[in-house]
Parts: C-alpha cells; structure tokens; sequence
C-alpha cells in the first residue's frame, strides 16, 4: 500500500517546481493576469499538500481537513486561468461555493460521521466541477482542433474527470481493500499517483496555451504594419502568392491596386513626420472602411499601400480605386488638404501564372501612367494580344475625371492608349 504523506510529498515536489516556472513567467510578463492565477494555483496546491503532510505528525484531522480544501482552491484558480485567459468573468462565485461547500462536507466526514469514502466522493466532485467547467468551455471553441494547447488541456481536462469518476466508485464499492486513514488500497494508490501525475500535465498545458497565444501575437506582429495596423508588405506578399496559386488552379481572376500618396514629401517636409504619420494613419482608415472583409489593405512602402481583391476584375479594381481616391477628400484641414492617392489597377491573367511579380510590375506601370498624368487617379493595366503571346507592349486606361458623384464611370479606350482625367477636388 501507498501511505498517504507519500502522496502529499508527491503533490508538494510537483506543484513546487511548477510553481517556479510560473513565477518565472511573471517574471517577465508582470502583467499577463492568467499567470498569477495559474502561479498561485500551484503555490496553492504545494501548500495544501504540506498542511496535509503534517496529518503524519499532529494527532488531529485537521491538516487533511484543512490540506485538501487548499487543494480544491488551488483546482479553482486554474480554472478562473483560464477563463481570464479567453477574457471570460473569471468566475469568483463557483470558486467560493465549491471551496466552501467541499471544505464542510470534508469536514463532516471527518468529523461527525468518520467516513474515508465519502470523503472521497466529496474531494473528487470538487475538483471534477471546475475541471468540468474548464472542458465544457473548450469544447465549444471552434479553434480547438487547431491551438495544440486548447487541445492538451481538453484531453487532459477529460483524463482527469475519468480519474476521478473511477476513484470514486472505486471507494464506494471498496475495490481494491480496506481504506485506511493514513494508507491507500493498492487500486486507490495507482488512481492518486495518475492524478498527480494528470495534474502536473494540467498546469503544463496552461504554459503550452501562454506559448501558443505568445507564438500567434508574434507572428501577427511580423504581418502587420506597427503604425497604420494594416497588413505589412510581407503579409501582402504572403497573400499574393495565395491568390496567384488558387487562381492558377481555378480560372478565377482577382485584382491588385498599387497605391502611392501624392503631397505625402510635402507634408513631411513642412509640418514634420509626426503630420505625416496622422496622414498615413487616416488614409489607411478611410481606404479600410471602403472595401470588403476579404479584402486585403497593406502598407507596402513609406507612402505606397496596396490592396487585393480576390475574386475580382478590373472593372471591380477601379469602383474600388475610384472610392479610395475619394476617400482623400474625405478628410479636412491642414496637412490632410495636401494628400491625394494614385492608384493603379492590374488584374490576375492566366498569362502572369503563379508569378506575382509581374502582376505587382503590372500595376507600377499602370501607376506610373497615373502619377504621369496629373496625380489624383486611378490607371488600369490591360495587356494587349500581344503581350499574351509574347510580352509586348502593354494598354494602360486612365481613369475619366473624378469631380462629383455620377463621374468617372470606367470608359476603355483603344489599344495603347491613355484617357486621362483632371484630379479630384
């Protein structure tokens, strides 16, 4: 048989070294709340077994009275973890009602009516609620089967809740010998040394759920531009690899915008980068709030921003430039004033495959045709016969003048040719 101050022991090493990771971790993160709830989950849990362990030497029930309901808490704190964790109410009335109705059941099967199965019974629905309340949560996110953490967490939420399902019946039915106040049965044993050991694996997985959380933030971080929060220049590359790659494989067109601010040297050199910081901040918002959710807004350059459109045409790219150049005039007063956008348009062709280089050379140019012609517009790239059979040259459509609602309808020209607009005021 297992004597109990084995076990205790067993909890005081584990929960010990883990509470030192977790002080670790506060350590250097002060201010991430999950883990001074999981660290005084642990610090709890060591303590609660050290009370328990004096059971050994004190010729009182008290230290077991007193150790097991630390223990509960300690259960109950990693639960409100992780519920702060997902930015969920952390829960402080379930942890007041199982720690205080477990602590007076406990003690009246230990006092009044001596009994060592119900104590057991009781100690095991302890801890089972918060675990229960902590499995059920993660099961419900859609993201379960994709965070490696989440997952851990819930398989091992659910160990433990079988661990102490079986233990419990176990004690009722008293399979596996006699209970003892100060020893295990052998089948009790086995069930308390899995449950340390699931319950290490527990607050493992709360160090894998920080992990993962700190893992995705830092790749958010390297995808999105620190000063506007659009995309970045190498998120847009990501994505434009993507696009070329599906269109490739279904025949579906999208569309590319390249986008350069005119004035924007201007307001640098005159009112100072902090002006033009405001300048790129706004027109990154007023550009956002004009196109779809799956379209992708990124910051690719000092002043050049670009934007793709899946699933889109030209004819789709330019109501989108047209809007986007209008966006510029949204915005009133000194340094806005002197801020307009060029845009040019280049659609996704079989001809440029899975390159998306040629697609980005595609829309230069036709921003180049836009800044040549007097700013304040957009330019549509469309390649000619002959550029499809041998890269020739190349029709750019200039956007109409833009100077009221109902204007700037996308007209096509001839071949190579250019229809120029004046700017938009």
């Amino acid at each position: 048989m297992l004597s109990i101050p084995t076990v205790w022991l067993l909890f005081v090493v584990n929960f010990s070294a883990l509470g030192l990771v977790w002080a670790y971790v506060l350590r250097g993160h002060p201010n991430f709340l999950p883990a001074r709830y999981w660290g005084a989950a642990t610090g709890c849990a060591a303590l609660g077994a050290a009370v328990a362990l004096l059971r050994g030497v004190v010729d009182s029930p008290m230290p077991l009275v007193l150790g097991s309901t630390l223990m509960v808490l300690a259960n109950c704190l990693g639960m409100m973890g992780l519920f702060r964790f997902f930015r969920l109410p952390s829960g402080w009335l379930v942890t007041a009602v199982v720690t205080g109705v477990s602590a007076v059941a406990i003690a009246i099967f230990t006092y009044v009516a001596e009994n060592m199965a119900m104590r057991i019974v009781v100690y095991s629905i302890a801890h089972a609620i918060p675990i229960a309340l902590t499995l059920r949560y993660l099961l419900s996110r859609s993201d379960r089967r994709t965070q490696p953490g989440i997952w851990l967490t819930a398989l091992v939420s659910a160990l433990i809740l079988a661990v102490l399902a079986i233990r419990s019946v176990a004690a009722l039915l008293g399979i596996g010998g006699e209970l003892q106040t100060l020893h295990f049965n052998v089948v009790q044993a086995c069930l308390v040394v899995l449950l340390s050991f699931l319950s290490m694996l527990w607050g493992i997985s709360f160090l894998l759920l920080s992990f993962d959380r700190h893992r995705n933030e830092m790749a958010s971080l390297a995808l999105v531009d620190e000063l506007t929060g659009v995309a970045n220049r190498r998120q847009a590359l990501q994505r434009l690899n993507e696009l070329c790659t599906e269109a490739q494989l279904s025949g579906m067109p999208f569309t590319v915008l390249a986008i350069d601010l005119d004035g924007f040297k201007g307001v640098n050199d005159r009112y100072g980068h902090g002006a033009g910081d405001d300048c790129l901040r706004a027109f990154a918002r007023a550009a956002q709030e004009r196109l779809r959710p799956d379209y992708l807004l990124a910051r690719v350059g000092g002043d050049e921003f670009s934007i793709l459109m899946p699933r889109s045409t030209t004819r789709d790219g330019a109501l989108i430039a047209r809007s986007v150049v209008e966006a510029c005039q949204v915005q009133r007063g000194q340094p806005f004033d002197a801020i307009s956008a060029s845009i040019g348009v280049a659609q996704w062709t079989c001809d440029i495959g899975s390159d998306p280089e040629r697609l980005i050379d595609a829309a230069d140019q036709a921003l180049y045709v836009a800044k040549k012609n007097g700013k304040n517009r957009y330019a549509i790239y469309e390649p000619t016969p002959s550029t499809l059979a041998a890269a020739a040259t190349t029709t750019l459509l200039q956007s109409p003048e833009i100077t009221g609602p109902g204007d700037g309808d996308l007209c096509l020209p001839d071949a190579s040719s250019f229809r120029t607009a004046p700017s938009v005021r």
